[in-house]
Protein backbone atom coordinates (compact mmCIF):
# COMPACT_ATOMS: atom_id res chain seq x y z
CA UNK A 1 0.00 0.00 0.00
CA UNK A 2 1.56 3.28 -1.11
CA UNK A 3 1.35 6.41 1.49
CA UNK A 4 0.81 9.76 0.95
CA UNK A 5 4.30 9.83 2.91
CA UNK A 6 5.46 8.86 -0.34
CA UNK A 7 6.90 11.79 -2.77
CA UNK A 8 7.65 12.19 -5.95
CA UNK A 9 9.46 14.91 -7.72
CA UNK A 10 8.74 15.41 -11.58
CA UNK A 11 11.12 17.83 -13.65
CA UNK A 12 9.59 18.54 -16.84
CA UNK A 13 9.33 21.72 -18.71
CA UNK A 14 6.53 20.57 -20.91
CA UNK A 15 3.48 21.47 -18.62
CA UNK A 16 0.91 19.33 -20.46
CA UNK A 17 3.25 16.48 -19.91
CA UNK A 18 4.14 17.71 -16.43
CA UNK A 19 0.16 17.50 -15.60
CA UNK A 20 -0.44 14.55 -17.09
CA UNK A 21 2.13 13.06 -15.00
CA UNK A 22 1.15 14.82 -12.23
CA UNK A 23 -2.59 13.06 -12.14
CA UNK A 24 -1.34 10.11 -13.12
CA UNK A 25 0.67 9.50 -10.22
CA UNK A 26 -1.55 11.27 -7.99
CA UNK A 27 -3.74 8.77 -8.99
CA UNK A 28 -1.41 6.03 -7.61
CA UNK A 29 -1.75 7.66 -4.37
CA UNK A 30 1.55 9.79 -4.71
CA UNK A 31 2.03 12.85 -3.58
CA UNK A 32 3.53 14.98 -6.15
CA UNK A 33 6.19 18.01 -6.27
CA UNK A 34 6.38 19.58 -9.84
CA UNK A 35 9.31 21.80 -11.72
CA UNK A 36 9.80 23.12 -15.14
CA UNK A 37 13.58 23.55 -15.02
CA UNK A 38 16.49 21.86 -13.37
CA UNK A 39 17.65 25.51 -10.83
CA UNK A 40 14.10 25.26 -9.14
CA UNK A 41 14.05 21.48 -9.08
CA UNK A 42 17.53 21.38 -7.11
CA UNK A 43 15.73 24.46 -4.56
CA UNK A 44 13.00 22.35 -4.03
CA UNK A 45 14.51 19.22 -3.39
CA UNK A 46 17.23 20.68 -1.04
CA UNK A 47 13.96 22.25 0.89
CA UNK A 48 11.90 18.86 1.09
CA UNK A 49 13.65 15.62 -0.33
CA UNK A 50 11.43 13.53 -2.58
CA UNK A 51 11.38 9.63 -2.24
CA UNK A 52 11.92 9.40 -6.27
CA UNK A 53 13.18 11.96 -8.79
CA UNK A 54 11.65 11.79 -12.29
CA UNK A 55 14.03 14.08 -14.28
CA UNK A 56 13.38 14.90 -18.31
CA UNK A 57 16.61 14.81 -19.91
CA UNK A 58 15.86 18.23 -22.49
CA UNK A 59 15.24 21.13 -20.08
CA UNK A 60 16.01 24.65 -20.72
CA UNK A 61 19.59 26.52 -18.94
CA UNK A 62 20.04 23.45 -16.84
CA UNK A 63 20.28 20.01 -18.27
CA UNK A 64 18.65 16.33 -16.89
CA UNK A 65 22.18 15.39 -17.01
CA UNK A 66 23.79 17.78 -14.82
CA UNK A 67 20.28 17.67 -12.48
CA UNK A 68 21.30 14.27 -11.91
CA UNK A 69 24.24 14.43 -11.05
CA UNK A 70 23.90 17.49 -8.69
CA UNK A 71 21.61 15.54 -7.13
CA UNK A 72 24.04 12.63 -6.87
CA UNK A 73 26.55 14.89 -4.70
CA UNK A 74 23.72 15.31 -2.04
CA UNK A 75 21.92 12.21 -2.42
CA UNK A 76 21.07 8.53 -3.17
CA UNK A 77 17.62 9.33 -4.20
CA UNK A 78 16.24 7.20 -6.60
CA UNK A 79 16.44 8.95 -10.08
CA UNK A 80 14.22 7.68 -13.40
CA UNK A 81 15.67 9.69 -16.44
CA UNK A 82 12.87 10.14 -19.21
CA UNK A 83 14.29 10.82 -22.65
CA UNK A 84 12.26 11.57 -25.60
CA UNK A 85 14.72 9.23 -28.08
CA UNK A 86 15.83 5.95 -27.95
CA UNK A 87 19.25 7.23 -28.36
CA UNK A 88 21.16 4.89 -26.67
CA UNK A 89 23.69 7.53 -25.87
CA UNK A 90 21.04 10.00 -24.01
CA UNK A 91 20.11 6.88 -22.32
CA UNK A 92 23.82 5.81 -21.16
CA UNK A 93 24.58 9.28 -20.62
CA UNK A 94 21.72 9.46 -17.99
CA UNK A 95 22.95 6.16 -16.47
CA UNK A 96 26.27 7.30 -16.13
CA UNK A 97 25.16 10.55 -14.34
CA UNK A 98 24.18 8.78 -11.30
CA UNK A 99 20.80 7.74 -12.85
CA UNK A 100 18.94 4.38 -11.78
CA UNK A 101 16.89 3.37 -14.64
CA UNK A 102 15.07 5.55 -17.48
CA UNK A 103 11.94 5.52 -19.49
CA UNK A 104 11.35 6.27 -23.30
CA UNK A 105 8.09 8.68 -23.74
CA UNK A 106 5.67 8.30 -24.42
CA UNK A 107 4.95 5.31 -22.08
CA UNK A 108 2.29 4.09 -20.36
CA UNK A 109 1.04 5.55 -16.69
CA UNK A 110 1.38 1.81 -15.66
CA UNK A 111 4.83 1.02 -16.83
CA UNK A 112 5.70 4.10 -14.83
CA UNK A 113 4.00 3.40 -11.73
CA UNK A 114 5.62 -0.16 -11.99
CA UNK A 115 8.96 0.87 -12.31
CA UNK A 116 9.03 3.87 -9.57
CA UNK A 117 7.23 1.26 -6.95
CA UNK A 118 10.15 -1.43 -7.78
CA UNK A 119 12.63 1.61 -7.07
CA UNK A 120 11.32 1.90 -4.12
CA UNK A 121 10.71 -1.56 -2.97
CA UNK A 122 14.67 -1.95 -3.65
CA UNK A 123 15.72 1.17 -1.43
CA UNK A 124 13.24 0.08 1.18
CA UNK A 125 14.71 -3.24 1.15
CA UNK A 126 18.27 -2.18 1.15
CA UNK A 127 17.32 -0.37 4.70
CA UNK A 128 16.98 -3.84 5.90
CA UNK A 129 19.53 -5.95 7.92
CA UNK A 130 22.40 -6.89 4.97
CA UNK A 131 25.52 -8.64 6.02
CA UNK A 132 29.22 -7.14 6.50
CA UNK A 133 32.23 -8.50 4.01
CA UNK A 134 35.95 -8.42 3.37
CA UNK A 135 37.20 -9.40 -0.36
CA UNK A 136 40.62 -8.34 -1.64
CA UNK A 137 41.40 -4.80 0.10
CA UNK A 138 37.82 -3.66 0.79
CA UNK A 139 35.24 -3.69 3.41
CA UNK A 140 31.65 -3.56 2.69
CA UNK A 141 29.37 -2.26 5.79
CA UNK A 142 25.71 -3.28 3.86
CA UNK A 143 23.91 -1.96 6.73
CA UNK A 144 25.55 1.35 7.32
CA UNK A 145 25.93 1.16 3.39
CA UNK A 146 29.87 2.05 3.63
CA UNK A 147 32.92 0.64 1.45
CA UNK A 148 35.51 1.52 2.54
CA UNK A 149 39.49 0.90 1.42
CA UNK A 150 42.26 1.57 3.83
CA UNK A 151 40.76 4.62 6.01
CA UNK A 152 38.83 5.79 2.98
CA UNK A 153 35.44 5.58 2.15
CA UNK A 154 34.18 5.06 -1.14
CA UNK A 155 30.50 6.34 -2.09
CA UNK A 156 29.04 3.88 -3.94
CA UNK A 157 24.78 4.97 -4.59
CA UNK A 158 22.43 2.29 -3.26
CA UNK A 159 21.78 0.71 -6.89
CA UNK A 160 26.01 0.19 -7.06
CA UNK A 161 25.92 -1.39 -3.33
CA UNK A 162 23.43 -3.88 -4.03
CA UNK A 163 24.64 -5.00 -6.96
CA UNK A 164 28.08 -5.24 -5.41
CA UNK A 165 26.60 -7.01 -2.18
CA UNK A 166 24.59 -9.50 -4.48
CA UNK A 167 28.08 -10.32 -6.39
CA UNK A 168 29.58 -10.60 -3.03
CA UNK A 169 26.63 -13.00 -1.78
CA UNK A 170 27.66 -15.58 -4.72
CA UNK A 171 31.43 -14.83 -4.99
CA UNK A 172 33.35 -16.88 -8.21
CA UNK A 173 29.56 -17.69 -9.34
CA UNK A 174 28.54 -16.01 -12.65
CA UNK A 175 24.82 -13.78 -12.31
CA UNK A 176 23.26 -12.91 -15.99
CA UNK A 177 22.41 -9.91 -16.59
CA UNK A 178 18.41 -10.80 -16.74
CA UNK A 179 19.09 -12.32 -12.83
CA UNK A 180 20.95 -9.18 -11.54
CA UNK A 181 17.75 -7.28 -13.53
CA UNK A 182 15.32 -9.37 -11.10
CA UNK A 183 16.91 -9.17 -8.43
CA UNK A 184 18.27 -5.74 -7.95
CA UNK A 185 15.45 -3.93 -10.33
CA UNK A 186 12.77 -6.39 -9.70
CA UNK A 187 12.40 -6.07 -13.41
CA UNK A 188 11.38 -9.15 -15.62
CA UNK A 189 10.11 -8.23 -19.57
CA UNK A 190 10.58 -4.48 -19.28
CA UNK A 191 14.30 -4.74 -18.40
CA UNK A 192 17.14 -3.57 -20.09
CA UNK A 193 20.60 -5.06 -19.97
CA UNK A 194 21.74 -1.48 -20.03
CA UNK A 195 20.93 -1.15 -16.56
CA UNK A 196 23.32 -3.93 -15.34
CA UNK A 197 26.33 -3.14 -17.85
CA UNK A 198 26.43 0.72 -17.10
CA UNK A 199 26.33 -0.05 -13.16
CA UNK A 200 28.78 -2.19 -13.48
CA UNK A 201 31.06 0.03 -14.91
CA UNK A 202 30.55 2.94 -12.66
CA UNK A 203 30.79 0.34 -9.87
CA UNK A 204 34.45 -0.42 -11.24
CA UNK A 205 35.18 2.70 -11.79
CA UNK A 206 34.66 3.23 -7.84
CA UNK A 207 36.42 -0.02 -6.72
CA UNK A 208 38.58 -1.17 -9.00
CA UNK A 209 42.39 0.28 -9.00
CA UNK A 210 42.33 -0.50 -12.76
CA UNK A 211 38.68 -0.45 -14.24
CA UNK A 212 39.62 -0.88 -18.06
CA UNK A 213 41.35 -4.44 -16.00
CA UNK A 214 39.03 -5.03 -13.60
CA UNK A 215 40.51 -7.93 -10.94
CA UNK A 216 37.18 -8.15 -9.00
CA UNK A 217 34.38 -7.89 -10.87
CA UNK A 218 34.65 -9.79 -14.04
CA UNK A 219 33.00 -10.18 -17.07
CA UNK A 220 32.12 -13.58 -18.45
CA UNK A 221 31.56 -13.03 -21.83
CA UNK A 222 28.61 -14.19 -23.07
CA UNK A 223 26.84 -15.04 -19.81
CA UNK A 224 27.17 -12.18 -17.22
CA UNK A 225 29.18 -11.14 -14.49
CA UNK A 226 30.91 -12.48 -11.03
CA UNK A 227 32.68 -11.59 -8.29
CA UNK A 228 36.01 -12.95 -7.66
CA UNK A 229 37.23 -12.94 -4.48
Amino acid sequence: MVTMATRILTVEDDERIRTSLRLALEDEGWEVEESSNGEAALGIFRRHPADVVLIDIMLPGVDGFEVCRSLRRISNVPIVMVTAREDTHDIVAGLEAGADDYLTKPFAPKELSARIRALLRRARTAEGPLTNFIFADLEVFAEEGIVRRGSQDIDLTKTELRLLIELASSPGRTLSREVLLERIWGYDYFGDSRLVDVHIRRLRTKIETDPANPRHVVTVRGEGYKLQP
